[in-house]
């Protein structure tokens, strides 16, 4: 019965479409389509075809630059304009696809069963804990607090401790400057210097430090031998000229500021990675979905073509259909493969945002998202996004950060195009004492004393005949003991140093300033257009945001409404293949359009599962966007900043 039918109905279709063979029917109108074929298909007409020439003769041009094209046909549209197409080589001639058997579907290197249920917070956790570039920005916001303490290392106190031994063996230079005997000068000396400094917050500079010695010395004029000498010295230096700023003070505004620039870089990051958690989380979601949609779709093919094999071996059906189906079944069988790859790559991406550790065993879990979809959100207005984008975006404290090092740098630019005035000031206490040498030890002193003594002799002879008035006066025999506060040891010296009796004081105003200040002045300049760099760069960001905004606002409303559109699409193709079926089993439709509304249907159901998951991303693209991802995920940002300070 069905064979007569579709035997009248072609025939019926020829005798209406082409009268004669060879020749066309301008006027007569196009058959209307079957109820249940598409409305878009096209009304095929004869074609009228040119006679063939004898092979090997030559095509002779016509005439008097006649043109060789067929007259237009009234009431048809031209034909194409057929464009000079290029030579095209013959790549790999007789080539053909191996045969390959039967392909295990399995996962590589992923333990199929059990599957591992993993959810959204899940994965958050283990992305904010074990993400290899969380953990790295968080070792630089490390960095940026040891920086902080290590600008603040230059107002540490410094201690220095120097003890000191040396040998001199100089040539005598005359009788006073020699040695026993006219030999050399033999010193040895050992001293022990000890003292603190620093630099204040305030740019001023101080130091204290005390210094004892032994110096043993053979010079024969010399009273004391050995000798002593102690020094206790303060000196303070206060800049006049340079007083706001100094370069200790600036290295730790800068690094204070850096710090915060690392809090907030490490903030940003968190929300990035978070969010490309969360797509490929949701991706991984439509990936087992569509695995799932292409292998019933398959499956649905595979009946199919079960079903026209039946009807081919009880002649109720041609061959071709047989292999038509086939081909459905292959498309799907490629297309479950393709949905499985794509559920292996996204796994990996999920896991290699996840996992620090390439032997973690999780790389061999089969994961399976276990969250529902997300609630969805209010649309909220345009100008609401931006002030809270304005209000939680990390890059606003970036902004911030970077204009308050520009204004840091204007400001100590400025100063160094100042002259540099320091007041300096200094005390030094000295102490000093000695063995006193003894007369024996010393000829100088032995041959003074005694020829004062021969000639006050020869004075006192003289005068012992002469008249009163005119007495020669003697010689005054000097002190050759020393005061008994020089005689002594260190400790003597020390005392001497205490009491203050050989003070030094010092004041001296230091005035400095390079001719011309060339590096100040362009230091200067270049700290105020990199404020104006950060004005513009603030500005930039502003348009930046706003556009993420829109752009986040608009595919949030568009993805809503795709998704009812394709869910619609969806039950449509449901109802539109189930009419085919029974269409179908009934005898009035045919293979092709069964096929053709199988193929429909799967590809409503990928489409709203693609806007499913489009949906999905939306909302987080607007949280990240508002600068709410880490809010929303209960991410506490200022734990995060505790537990990353030195």
């Amino acid at each position: 019965m069905r064979r007569v039918l579709c035997a009248y109905l072609v025939c019926g279709f020829v005798s209406s479409a082409v009268p004669a063979f060879g020749q066309l029917q301008p006027s007569a109108s196009p058959l209307p389509a079957p109820s249940s074929a598409p409305a878009t298909q096209p009304t095929l007409a004869p074609v009228v075809l040119p006679s063939a020439a004898p092979l090997g003769a030559p095509t002779l041009a016509p005439a008097n630059g006649a043109s060789t094209a067929a007259p237009p046909l009234r009431g048809l549209p031209p034909p194409p304009s057929i464009p000079v197409l290029p030579p095209v080589p013959n790549v790999a001639p007789g080539y053909s696809a191996p045969e390959i058997g039967a392909v295990n579907g399995e996962l590589i290197g992923i333990t199929q069963q059990p599957f591992v249920g993993i959810t959204l917070r899940d994965v958050i956790g283990m992305v904010l804990s074990r993400n290899p570039d969380l953990s790295v920005a968080e070792a630089a916001r490390r960095i940026a607090g040891y920086q902080i303490v290590a600008a603040q290392g230059a107002y540490d106190v410094r201690l220095f401790v120097e003890p000191t031994f040396s040998h001199t063996t100089q040539p005598p230079q005359n009788a006073f400057f020699s040695g026993p005997n006219f030999g050399p000068i033999v010193q040895n000396q050992t001293q022990l210097s000890a003292g603190v400094q620093g630099v204040t917050p305030g740019g001023q500079q101080y130091s204290v430090s005390a210094s004892g010695s032994r110096i043993d010395n053979n010079t024969t004029i010399n009273t004391f031998d050995p000798t002593y000498p102690s020094a206790l010295s303060l000196n303070f230096t206060q800049p006049l000229g340079r007083r706001d700023q100094n370069d200790p003070r600036h290295a730790l505004q800068l690094a204070v500021i850096n710090a915060q620039t690392s809090r907030a870089q490490a903030l940003l990051t968190a929300s990035q990675t978070i969010a490309n958690a969360e797509d490929t989380y949701w991706d991984l979601v439509a990936a087992w979905r569509n695995l799932a949609i292409q292998e019933g779709a398959l499956r649905e093919a595979e009946v199919q073509a079960a079903s026209n094999r039946r009807l081919a071996r009880a002649g109720a059906a041609a061959p071709i259909d047989i292999v038509s189906s086939n081909t459905q079944v292959n498309v799907f069988t490629d297309n479950v493969f393709s949905a499985l790859q794509n559920v292996q790559r996204l796994q990996n991406t999920l896991k290699s945002l996840t996992l620090a550790d390439p032997s973690d065993p999780i790389w061999a879990a089969n994961l399976v998202p276990s969250t529902p979809v997300l609630t969805l959100p209010p649309e909220p207005a345009l100008a609401t996004v931006i002030s809270q984008a304005l209000a939680h975006r990390p890059e606003i404290d970036q902004l911030r950060a970077a204009a308050q090092i520009a204004a840091e740098n204007v400001a100590y630019a400025r100063d160094q195009t100042k002259p540099q005035v320091d007041l300096q000031l200094g005390y030094t206490s000295n102490g000093f004492a000695g063995q006193l040498v003894p007369l024996s030890n010393s000829p100088f002193l032995a041959s003074s004393a005694l020829q004062v003594a021969v000639i006050n002799q020869l004075v006192a002879l003289a005068n012992a005949s002469l008249p009163p008035s005119r007495q020669i006066p003697t010689i005054p025999v000097m002190n050759q003991t020393p005061p008994s506060y020089l005689i002594g040891n260190l400790d003597q010296s020390i005392n001497n140093l205490l009491a203050n009796k050989f003070p030094v004081y010092q004041a001296s105003v230091r005035f400095a300033v390079p001719l011309g200040n060339r590096t100040a002045k362009a230091n200067y300049a270049i700290a105020a257009e990199q404020v104006r760099e950060t004005q513009l760069n603030a500005i930039s960001f502003i348009e930046r945001i706003t556009a993420e905004a829109r752009n986040a606002l608009q595919t949030y409303r568009t993805a809503r409404y795709r998704l009812i559109a394709a869910r619609s699409a969806r039950q449509a193709s449901q109802s539109v293949l189930a009419s085919e079926m029974r269409r179908f089993r009934n005898g009035v439709s045919t293979t092709f359009f069964v096929l053709q509304r199988q193929l429909d249907l799967a590809n409503n159901r990928g489409r709203e599962l693609q806007a499913q998951t489009d949906l999905n991303k939306a909302v987080v693209e607007l949280q990240r966007v508002t600068g709410g991802l880490l809010g929303e995920n209960n991410v506490d940002a200022t734990l995060m900043q505790k537990e990353s300070e030195p």
